[in-house]
């Protein structure tokens, strides 16, 4: 059997603060941890195994309390690290139970664990998922007003209080799903590399996707959009045209929109890569995207559309920028055009999808048109965009009464 024990060192050096440590015995085979934690010998209560807080230093009594803190979870890191060895009920030697200590010990948080996650998605190009994964992990130390949670403290209770935090700052179901699956993929990854256990934290959470409210106009607006009376070169106008350009290439996103190169204009035929699936797709080029591109001077970079037009700046930031700049104007847009729903630039990818289905195009074609990695995407985006054949069906119903 086991034991797990805590113990302090003091320090061959006099007057040098000594070390506390933890002692690990299994099989008659004792192998010791050592922490960072520096105490002296009067800071340590040998009969409790407790930090205590002597009179006479008391500008160190902070600096315990918090050893104290840390020293509680590192002994449920090192308890549930032989939790974990003996739910495997396979024999394991004092080494396999000390190596598996200073895994968890040393890549114990939440933090820790999604920092490199993050990095390592920037270096492969994913910047934008990259930015999701921060974004879920800034959230969740808002809710925890900032202290670090290491990973075996991640139960259902504690990710059941994240749920309500998020609710009660008036979230989306959408939104919350999102950074529930983004920490769920972290955890599991955890799980995965021996890091923690499983304790299935996110079984009582939503993780789902509900359907959304329509997000897509007709082709009677999109007319309405095109032919709107803008002034030229203005900021307005430029709204319309990235708006337009969208729906004209079958709804493509605006960071692919950005980052379109002259070279993937070819021969009559736009080749590029969609960012977040990486799916190559191909568009005919037709004069409608040819005359919003005759509108601007040519771009001074390697990129094809009036989006990032400095190659001395960040193009990620001059990417952000534009897309916030067009999303704001496409508000007035929706107020002069009259639309029934807010525009933005995801109202055009949806608009085209939901224009496609109204013209008896296939879900397949609509789903390789617009990139989608698979059908079932596709029906998540058409599932709630067109309701005026219900609506029309039941106005015929109601009409017998």
């Amino acid at each position: 059997m086991a034991s797990i024990k805590i113990k302090f060192r003091p320090s061959t050096v006099e007057g040098k603060a000594g070390s506390i440590y933890f002692q690990l015995t299994h099989q008659h085979v004792t192998k010791t941890h050592k922490t960072s934690y520096k105490i002296y010998p009067d800071e340590w209560d040998e009969r409790t195994k407790h930090i205590i807080f002597p009179p006479s230093r008391p500008e160190r009594h902070d600096l315990l309390r918090s050893y104290r803190k840390k020293l509680k979870k590192d002994l449920l890191r090192v308890s549930e690290c032989l939790a974990y060895l003996n739910r495997k009920n396979t024999p394991f030697s004092a080494e396999e139970f000390i190596n598996l200590c200073k895994k968890r010990l040393s890549t114990n948080t939440l933090t820790t664990l999604m920092n490199p996650i993050i990095d390592q998605m920037k270096k492969q190009g994913r910047v934008r998922t990259g930015e999701t994964y921060l974004c879920a992990l800034q959230s969740f130390m808002r809710f925890r007003k900032g202290e670090e949670i290491i990973l075996d403290e991640i139960n259902q209770d504690t990710i059941k209080s994240y749920e309500t935090y998020l609710k009660q700052e008036q979230l989306s179901l959408n939104t919350i799903s999102f950074y529930m699956r983004i920490l769920r993929a972290a955890y599991n990854k955890a799980v995965e590399n021996e890091l923690t256990a499983q304790r299935y934290p996110f079984r009582h959470v939503y993780t789902g996707i509900e359907k959304t409210i329509k997000r897509a106009v007709p082709i009677q607006t999109i007319k309405e959009i095109k032919g709107a009376k803008i002034p030229s070169q203005s900021a307005l106008d430029y709204a319309r045209n990235m708006f337009l350009f969208s729906f004209y290439t079958r709804g493509m996103s605006f960071i692919d929109m950005a980052y379109l190169k002259k070279r993937d204009l070819q021969f009559g035929i736009l080749t590029y890569r969609r960012k977040k699936t990486g799916q190559m797709l191909s568009i005919k080029w037709e004069k409608c995207m040819q005359d919003i591109l005759d509108q601007y001077p040519a771009n001074p970079t390697e990129y094809l559309l009036p989006i990032i037009l400095s190659s001395t700046t960040d193009a990620r930031k001059q990417y952000r920028n534009a897309q916030t700049l067009v999303n704001r104007k496409l508000k007035n847009l929706s107020s002069l055009v009259q639309s029934p729903y807010p525009l933005s630039m995801y109202v055009a990818r949806h608009s085209w999808a939901s224009i496609a289905k109204s013209k008896n195009i296939p879900i397949s074609i609509i789903s390789e048109g617009m990139g989608h990695d698979s059908e079932t995407t596709t029906q998540i985006y058409l599932a709630s965009l067109n309701t005026t054949v219900i609506d029309q069906a039941n106005l015929l119903i109601l009409n017998e009464l």
